[in-house]
């Protein structure tokens, strides 16, 4: 499996892949152990009780049109994390270090111990939401019963053999990730496609929930993908 194995672990350390679907990740796109590949869409929140009712009723009939539209599976995930905010604090810490007005120093030194007791006795959560796109090389209408039959069995060495197959199937996933984006923009949602570093971090934060928060890894290239046997 392409995924998360410290370099300098024993070999002995990925024996847990075998547990996980992911074979490896590429180009953007997940590439599952059956061969079957899966795109992973970023989209934002609105709040819905804000909205007038006529704006309501259009982004129900929008979300209903999507829906409709679809003849396709799709799976909708929420993350809810601890809100990570380390880097807010350091940012503060670095401007009240650089402040030369003292009054506008204390001040900031304020707001920043009042942001770090709020995040001590609230529970404040961060949440996100992802549409999984899947295709599956037996969906390719394209190939005949024979391809189709071979992909059943051997769907992943055909998909890690052939640069080409991997391309094609590529493209049809993309023409499914571009129609969910259209239709969900029609509600006034922003949708965006994650990149292989970022669904590296999203995986690796999902495999590892007793961390505190999200961990953001800034090295990937440290990180030794290494496909499973």
């Amino acid at each position: 499996m392409e995924f998360l194995k410290p370099k300098n672990k024993a070999a002995g350390a990925s024996s847990t892949q075998k547990y996980v679907e992911v074979d490896e990740i590429r180009d953007g796109m997940i590439v599952m152990k059956t061969g079957a590949l899966r795109s992973i869409l970023l989209v934002s929140s609105l709040n819905f009780d804000l909205k007038s009712t006529e704006e309501q009723d259009a982004i129900i009939g929008q979300y209903q049109a999507f829906l409709n539209s679809l003849d396709f599976p799709v799976q909708i995930v929420i993350s809810s994390r601890r809100f990570n905010i380390e880097p807010y604090l350091d940012l503060l810490q670095d401007e009240e270090k650089q402040q030369q007005n003292e009054l506008l120093r204390f001040q900031i030194s304020e707001y920043k111990s009042f942001i770090k007791n709020l995040t001590e006795v609230s529970n404040i959560m961060s949440k996100y939401f992802y549409v999984i796109v899947p295709f599956s090389p037996v969906e390719d209408e394209q190939s005949g019963i024979l391809d189709k039959l071979f992909g059943i069995f051997r769907t992943r060495q055909a998909v890690s053999a052939h640069g080409n197959l991997f391309e094609t199937y590529k493209a049809q996933l993309l023409q499914r990730v571009n129609h969910i984006a259209a239709a969900l923009g029609g509600t006034g949602i922003n949708v965006t496609q994650l990149n292989t570093e970022e669904i590296i971090e999203l995986l690796y934060n999902s495999y590892n929930p007793s961390l505190f928060t999200t961990t953001i890894i800034k090295n990937v290239e440290n990180i030794e993908l290494a496909p499973l046997k």
